[in-house]
This record gives C-alpha cells, sequence and structure tokens, in this order.
C-alpha cells in the first residue's frame, strides 16, 4: 500500500503512542516494517510538522505528541506533575517548579497552554521551570493550582 504524507503522519502518531520511540532512525525503522518506506530527512520533517516533542523517559526521552493532541492541557499537566514534579517555590511574582531532569521543557510547555490570565509565561531549563506571574498576589493562587493538578 501507498501511504500519502496524511497516513504516514497519522501512522507515525499511532508509533509514538504504542512504542517509546527515542530516535528518528528508530522511527523510520518502525514505519519501514509497516511497509512505509521514508527518508531520515522526510521522518524530520514529519516530526517538526506533527510538533513531536521529546518527553522523559527511563534514562533518556522518547518522542511524544505536544499536549494539544494528546488531551487538554490541564490533563497533560496533571500527568506530567504527578510524573515529575518534585517541589514548588514562590518568590515575590516568581514560581519555581522544579521537575525530574528534563521534564521541565514538557511542563513549561504545558503551562503555556493553559494560558492561564495571571501567568505572564515561562521559561524552562532541565529540571527547573520558571513561572511568572502577571502580579505579587497572583503567586499563591498559581502555587495552589499547580500543587492541585498533582
Amino acid at each position: 500500500m501507498r501511504y500519502d504524507k496524511t497516513q504516514r503522519q497519522r501512522l507515525i502518531q499511532d508509533l509514538i503512542q504504542q512504542y517509546a520511540v527515542e530516535t528518528q532512525e528508530e522511527l523510520t525503522q518502525r514505519l519501514a516494517e509497516r511497509g512505509v518506506m521514508a527518508t531520515q530527512a522526510t521522518v524530520s520533517r514529519d516530526i517538526k510538522e506533527l510538533g513531536l516533542i521529546k518527553v522523559p523517559y527511563r534514562d533518556g526521552h522518547r518522542y511524544g505528541l505536544p499536549p494539544e493532541a494528546e488531551a487538554g492541557a490541564g490533563d497533560r499537566l496533571r500527568r506530567l506533575l504527578h510524573e515529575a514534579l518534585v517541589d514548588v517555590v514562590a518568590s515575590e511574582n516568581l514560581v519555581l517548579v522544579k521537575t525530574l531532569a528534563g521534564g521541565a521543557n514538557v511542563v513549561s510547555e504545558a503551562i503555556d497552554r493553559l494560558e492561564w490570565d495571571d501567568v505572564a509565561g515561562t521559561l524552562a531549563g532541565d529540571n527547573t521551570v520558571l513561572v511568572v506571574a502577571r502580579t505579587r498576589e497572583a503567586t499563591a493562587a498559581i502555587v495552589e493550582r499547580l500543587l492541585n493538578l498533582r
């Protein structure tokens, strides 16, 4: 069977949900096992167009769907915080969200997708997310919401 771009990308989404796909090479191989011949460059473009993200997995990372493709951003953040949250610390209008190594980017993205009015933005490192509250008064509410989500 010949796969068009849309069918190939749907299959990629299915594969990363079924398997812990860690590399483009592994994804290319899994596609080939299903009769879909694709170059690494094609798979790379598909990953970019689908907005796939790397999520923490065991001792490394695997491909995952972007927050809006899986579930509501709140559901995704709840799951991420349950699995990766280490600590939440507030100071003035800043909230530090400590995560397991490699977890900060996906947690930051999920917080951004929630579009909370009292959050000016986020900045992620490897294991820390800086959440900037619009006001000092909003900081406590943000901390409470984050802790209630886990």
